[in-house]
C-alpha cells in the first residue's frame, strides 16, 4: 500500500496544539512509510472562514517545518466536483431530495426527545415519488444510509469500533444553497485524493461510521482510521485557551523553539521507552501510529520549559539565533555592533527558559541599563562597595588587554590589594556593569560588554552609591 495521509484544518481560527499534533503525527507516519503528506483546507464554512486563519495555519505549518508533499487544497474551490458526486448518488437512488420545513424537523426532534427516541431524521422523504417531488421548491439532499447491518472498522489507535446503522440517519450531503456539508465533502477528497491513511482527533469518531457508509455507496477504498485522543490542561479538562497558549504562532511568540514544541507534542500521548528527547529524523525512525496511547495526555508546561532549555542550549548556536532574531526585533534591540550574540547563547541559556527571556536577559551586553535590579543594589551597591569599585575601575582603565583572563585577574588583584574576599569585589562590579545580579563568569561578562561601557556603567554605579550616602 502507498501510504497517503492528510491534515485538514478548518481556517475558523489559528493553529492550535492538537491540530499541530495531529498534523505532526499524520507527517511522521507519511515520512515514515515513505509516503505522501497532503495539506488540505477545508473552507467550505465561508461564514467563519478566512483568509487569516488561512494564513495562519499556513504560517504555524511552516515554523513546525512540517512541510506537505501535495497542497494546500482549498474544498472551496472544488464545489462543482462535489455537486458531480451529488448528482451521481442521487441518479444511483442512493441519495434524496427532502423537503421537510425547519419547523416539521424542528417538532420530530422535540418528541423524540419526550419519548427518548434516537435523535435523528425519520427518513419521511426518503421513498418519495417522481410525482411528490418537486425541484423548484426549497429542499436539501441527504445520504441514503443502509438501515440494516453495522458499520465495523478496525481503528489504528482504539481498536475495533462497531456502529449499528440504525443508530445513523439519512445525512444531509448538500444544503438548500446547494453548499456541500463537511462529511460529504471529506469523503470526496479523500477519495479523489486516494488517502490512505485518515489520522484525526477523536472528537471525529462518530462522523467516521457515516464517512465509510458513503464511501462504499460510492465504491471507494475505504482508508484506514486512527483517532488520536484530546489533550487535556495541567488540571484535567480539555485543553483550551485559559490554560495559556494554544495557538502554536503564540508559543513562537512566548519563545519557544519549533524544536522543542515538536519535540513535546510527538511525546504527549507517543513514547518510545524513557526516551524524552527525539531529533526530527529520530521521531522519523521510531514513530508508529499504532503505539500511540488510547486515553488523553495532560498538557506539562514544565516538561515543555525543561525541552525548550534543552534545545536552547544543545541546537547549533546560528539555528537558536536564527530563531532568536525575531525575539530581537520585537523587543527592539540591535545586536550588530558589539559581542557577536552566538557566544553568547550557550552562556546564557543556562540561566532562562525561552527565547523572549533569553532576548531581555543579553539585552546589557549591548545597551545601557535604565535602572538597577532593586534588591541587587540594596544588597551590593552600598557604600562599603565604594572604594573596591574605585580601585576596579582604575584598573580596567589603566589595562590594554581586554581578554577574559586578564580582567578576571585584575578583580582578583583588587580583592587581595583591599585584602577582601572575592565577593566583595565581584559582586558590586557585576551590579555595576549589569544592572543586576546574574551573569556568566565576571571576566568573559567584562569582554563582551566591552571597555567603554563598563567604565561608564562603574561610574553610574559610584553615582548611585554617592546618592544613597547623602541620603543616609
Amino acid at each position: 500500500m502507498t501510504v497517503k495521509t492528510r491534515f485538514a484544518p478548518s481556517p475558523t481560527g489559528y493553529l492550535h496544539v492538537g491540530g499541530a499534533r495531529t498534523a505532526l503525527y499524520c507527517w511522521l507516519y507519511a515520512k515514515k512509510q515513505h509516503g505522501t503528506f497532503v495539506l488540505r483546507i477545508e473552507d467550505t464554512d465561508r461564514e467563519r472562514s478566512s483568509d487569516a486563519s488561512v494564513q495562519a495555519i499556513l504560517d504555524g505549518m511552516q515554523w513546525l517545518g512540517l512541510e506537505h508533499d501535495e497542497g494546500p487544497y482549498y474544498q472551496t474551490k472544488r464545489f462543482e466536483r462535489y455537486a458531480e458526486v451529488k448528482e451521481q448518488l442521487l441518479a444511483q437512488g442512493k441519495a434524496y431530495r427532502c423537503y421537510c420545513s425547519k419547523e416539521r424537523l424542528d417538532a420530530l426532534r422535540e418528541q423524540q426527545m419526550v419519548n427518548k427516541d434516537n435523535i435523528g431524521y425519520d427518513g419521511h422523504c426518503r421513498n418519495l415519488s417522481e410525482d411528490e417531488q418537486d425541484v423548484s421548491k426549497p429542499h436539501v439532499i441527504r445520504f441514503k444510509n443502509p438501515l440494516e447491518g453495522a458499520v465495523v472498522f478496525e481503528d489504528l489507535i482504539k481498536g475495533e469500533i462497531s456502529v449499528n446503522n440504525s443508530e445513523l440517519d439519512d445525512l444531509i450531503i448538500a444544503r438548500t444553497d446547494g453548499t456541500p456539508t463537511y462529511n460529504f465533502t471529506v469523503v470526496v477528497d479523500d477519495l479523489d485524493m486516494g488517502i490512505s491513511h485518515v489520522i484525526r482527533g477523536d472528537d471525529h469518531v462518530n462522523n467516521t461510521p457515516r464517512q465509510i457508509n458513503m464511501m462504499s455507496a460510492l465504491n471507494a477504498q475505504t482508508p484506514l482510521f486512527a483517532h488520536v485522543p484530546m489533550i487535556l490542561g495541567d488540571d484535567g479538562k480539555r485543553l483550551s485557551k485559559r490554560h495559556g497558549a494554544v495557538s502554536v504562532m503564540q508559543y513562537r511568540d512566548d519563545g519557544y523553539l519549533p524544536q522543542a514544541l515538536l519535540n513535546y507534542l510527538v511525546r504527549l500521548g507517543w513514547s518510545h521507552g524513557d526516551q524524552e528527547v527525539f531529533s526530527r529524523d529520530e521521531m522519523v525512525e521510531l514513530f508508529d501510529i499504532k503505539d500511540v496511547n488510547r486515553a488523553p495526555s495532560a498538557f506539562n508546561t514544565d516538561k515543555l520549559n525543561w525541552l525548550n532549555q534543552y534545545y536552547m542550549k544543545n541546537l547549533p548556536a546560528e539555528e537558536v539565533a536564527r530563531h532568536l532574531q525575531w525575539h530581537l526585533n520585537e523587543q527592539e534591540l540591535e545586536v550588530s555592533h558589539g559581542v557577536d550574540v552566538k557566544l553568547l547563547i550557550p552562556e546564557m541559556a543556562e540561566r532562562v527558559k525561552t527565547l523572549k527571556e533569553l532576548a531581555s536577559a543579553i539585552r546589557y551586553f549591548y545597551q545601557d541599563y535604565d535602572s538597577f535590579d532593586e534588591k541587587a543594589a540594596k544588597k551590593h551597591l552600598r557604600p562599603v562597595a565604594r572604594q573596591p569599585l574605585e580601585l576596579a575601575k582604575e584598573k580596567l582603565a589603566a589595562t590594554s588587554d581586554w581578554s577574559a583572563d586578564h580582567l578576571h585577574s585584575l578583580v582578583s588583584q583588587t580583592a587581595e590589594q583591599l585584602e577582601l574576599g572575592m565577593g566583595k569585589v565581584g559582586m558590586p562590579l557585576r551590579v555595576a556593569v549589569t544592572g543586576a545580579g546574574m551573569s556568566p563568569d565576571l571576566g568573559v561578562t567584562l569582554e563582551w560588554i566591552g571597555k567603554d561601557a563598563v567604565l561608564r556603567r562603574i561610574d553610574k554605579a559610584l553615582e548611585f552609591i554617592a546618592q544613597r550616602e547623602a541620603n543616609g
